[in-house]
């Protein structure tokens, strides 16, 4: 017995003299391994902000030709993992989207020296203008008649063109909202006849029965000022649709021409939300989550209904602003004054876009007071502390700036 323990004592060194490589080359091997996930990780995060970086660049550099979206990816893989090597930039599988391969080298202990594994990790990622569905809600009161409202319309088709390029398959839809101080729909919507809605839903028929007595009480000269016929030169809503040919001719219509009956924003962005949404009355919005729900909202004028002063101040009632969609359902009491139901219906249409997953953009064209531009400050779908998804565009030169601006921003997405 005795000597049978000191044989087995004589063995364990060299047992462990045995043993020491194998646990030396497991440990090796497991931070070696830890290593190269460490590096994928990094990396396929670098290659995510690089492909990001490149769709930015894609409205500018939309064939990869000019150089523009190599160099954003380049810069911002290296500025994320220094040492990573951009492999290739190359169109994405998808319309409008950029492919970025990138690698980067992890350091092995073991595995490298025994050639039992490549140092170098690789990564992809795309992004670009897909899966979108955008509507437009565009004023077309009085104001905008002329060089705004054309500018408008060439800067909203350049940003069609971006989602929608001519010849080219997409999974992508685009729809129009244009409003006064109502909108109109085509027939077949809502159950009621094509024509003006009233912020209740129901039909618009100018000015209510009930405030005819007024109407007639006017002397005829002040009668031959009213209109009572407002919503025929309102660009019909346009619900979403893949169509390009639909969306420039529904586009042309928004004339900002014929007769006025004020500004009311909220029914812009009410009818924008129902655009968007796939519950009635349009069903035309997909319920897929990976579809991004955006609405671009321009306006060059506060709401206005005659009761807020200055130049667009109604002199006698009742008025054309008395066919609007509130004194069209016989609500006399709702009015832009600041703090009025007007701009409170303002940021409830907007609060309930948000809740339903919908990106508000919202643009001020013209000049405003510091309560309007809050207004709309308050209405855009920006981060916390920043106003990325408010613009202003003091004159028209702008406007088309601003559109690729946001242009840009519907690019930030990843695609696989």
């Amino acid at each position: 017995m005795l000597r049978l323990t000191r044989d087995e004592r004589g063995a364990s060194p060299v047992f462990m003299a045995l043993l020491l490589p194998v646990l030396i080359g497991i440990i090796g091997m497991a931070v070696d391994l830890g290593n190269v996930y460490l590096t994928h990780t990094r990396l396929q995060a670098a290659t995510d902000a690089a492909a990001l970086a490149g769709s930015l660049e894609l409205p500018a550099d939309p064939d990869l030709n000019k150089g523009l979206v190599s160099a954003a990816a380049g810069n911002m893989l290296t500025t994320n993992l220094p040492g990573a090597v951009l492999e290739s930039v190359a169109p994405g599988a998808e319309t409008r989207s950029v492919e970025v391969t990138a690698k980067a080298k992890a350091q092995l202990m073991l595995m490298g020296v025994l050639g039992l594994a490549d140092p170098w990790v690789r990564a992809s990622a795309a992004a670009g203008f897909n899966n979108l569905e955008v509507v437009f809600v565009l004023d077309n009161t009085g104001s905008m008649k002329g060089a705004p409202i054309t500018a408008v319309r060439e800067a909203t088709e350049n940003l069609v063109d971006l989602i929608l390029p001519a010849g080219k398959s997409v999974n992508s839809k685009v729809g129009l909202v244009g409003f006064r101080g109502k909108v109109r729909l085509p027939a077949g919507v809502d159950g009621l006849p094509a024509g003006c809605r009233n912020a209740d839903g129901s039909e618009n028929t100018g000015i209510h029965p009930d405030f005819m007595p007024l109407y007639w009480a006017l002397s005829s000269t002040k009668r031959n000022q009213v209109d009572l016929e407002t919503c025929q030169d309102i660009p019909e809503v346009l619900a979403l649709t893949e169509d390009r040919d639909v969306i420039l001719s529904s586009l042309a219509t928004h004339t900002a021409l014929g007769n006025a009956s004020g500004t009311v924003i909220s029914e812009g962005i009410k009818w924008g939300r129902h655009v968007l949404t796939p519950e009635a009355p349009f069903t035309q919005g997909d319920a897929d989550p990976k579809f991004r729900k955006i609405m671009v909202l321009l306006t060059d004028g506060d709401t206005e209904d005659g009761k807020c002063g200055g130049s667009y101040a109604a002199s006698f009632d009742p008025n054309n602003y008395w066919t609007n969609a509130y004194y069209g359902m016989g609500d006399k009491n709702s009015h832009c004054e600041n703090g009025g139901k007007l701009n409170a219906a303002m940021l409830s249409e907007a609060q309930l876009a948000k809740n339903a997953g919908i990106e508000i953009f919202s643009i001020r064209y013209g000049a405003s007071d510091s309560v309007d531009v809050g207004l709309m400050k308050s209405v855009a779908s920006s981060k916390a502390g920043t106003t990325d998804h408010y613009f202003d565009a003091p004159s028209t030169a702008d406007l088309d700036d601003v559109f690729k601006q946001i242009g840009r921003q519907l690019g930030w997405r990843l695609l696989k």
